[in-house]
């Protein structure tokens, strides 16, 4: 199995090549600066993992939620790359994906949940729950955004984490919900290295897309995304 994952949804950059359980990795933390770190940073992982992009049997990438401009420019160099190589896309949650760092690092355990939010702007965050079972990150509910005030945890755990840009509202939150936390991370962002790990393991389910599909989530429903042109 060979992935490329690209991540763009938050203030980093970041790209992993997955290469039969050997992961490669780039990752700058760059707000405004996805278009033009993006591409070099998988020049830099095709010539460091000597797998060229023919290769490839797929694309991953974070479809969000996130920036707006972040999520566009992640899903279009997919769809770009992922046409030109005539191979399938894994789009992974972004909130997944920063659940899923805490467990790469050891900060979640088995039977821990993570509360993960992003600043959504406009007085919002986008939240999820996931709790840790098997090893594996699953969303214990929808992903949505609402006011800070309105989060709530939709798991029963020993140990909760916060992680994400969101958790700097922490003051704005649910007492319950701020009790809830053993520790935050409100500098977390996703990272592709996590989108590959959670890619390669929904490889066997099917969850995969064609690159004229691959879109991104924005969560609020005004916002749309214009596929490749004639597909």
């Amino acid at each position: 199995m060979k992935l490329l994952a690209l991540d763009t949804t938050a203030e980093g950059c970041s790209a992993a090549l997955w290469s039969d359980g050997q992961l490669y990795q780039r990752d700058l933390r760059s707000p405004r600066g996805h278009t033009q770190h993006l591409l070099p940073m998988v020049r830099e992982l095709v010539a460091e993992s000597g797998i060229p992009l023919a290769d490839l049997d797929a694309l991953a990438f974070g479809r969000g939620p996130g920036s707006f401009t972040g999520l566009r420019i992640a899903t279009g160099v997919v769809q770009g790359l992922a046409f030109g190589l005539d191979i399938p896309v894994v789009p992974v949650s972004s909130l997944a994906a920063l659940a899923s760092r805490a467990l790469r690092v050891g900060e979640a355990q088995e039977g821990d949940a993570v509360a993960v939010a992003f600043d959504a702007r406009m007085g919002e965050v986008y939240w999820n729950c996931y709790c840790i079972r098997e090893g594996r990150v699953t969303a214990s509910a929808e992903e949505r955004v609402c006011p800070p005030d309105q989060v709530s945890l939709t798991e029963e755990a020993p140990r909760w984490i916060g992680a994400g840009s969101g958790w700097n509202l922490v003051e704005q939150m649910p007492q319950p919900v701020r009790d809830a936390m053993l520790l935050t991370h409100a500098d977390w962002y996703p990272l592709a290295a996590d989108i590959a790990t959670l890619a390669v393991a929904d490889w066997p389910d099917g969850k995969t897309v064609a690159a004229q599909d691959a879109a991104p989530v924005y969560v609020r429903d005004e916002v749309t995304w214009k596929k490749l042109p004639g597909r």
